[in-house]
């Protein structure tokens, strides 16, 4: 699962957004779930999301990795590595 906090002001959050749609058609065996940090923040708080935008990867209820940022192939690696 990868966690994609967000908000509507986000500019790089934006520029995310295609991103994720394309990587949610490729890996169809993983659950993307936009978070959107202004209304969740009792989600956003305890897995100390501090930069927008955050992907968090999660697997069997433990987090697996973290991506912060633009950064679309460390963003591709980690899905690649963790979905297995």
């Amino acid at each position: 699962m990868v966690l994609d906090f967000t908000a509507t002001w986000c500019g790089p959050c934006k520029l995310m957004d295609p991103v994720i749609q394309e990587f949610a058609a490729k890996f169809t065996d993983v659950e993307f779930i936009k978070i959107d940090v202004e209304e969740l923040m009792e989600v956003s708080q305890p897995l100390q999301v501090h930069q927008l935008p955050t992907f968090i990867l999660v697997k069997k209820g433990k987090v697996t990795d973290r991506v912060v940022g633009v950064r679309k192939e460390e963003l591709k690696r980690s899905i690649e590595k963790h979905r297995k």
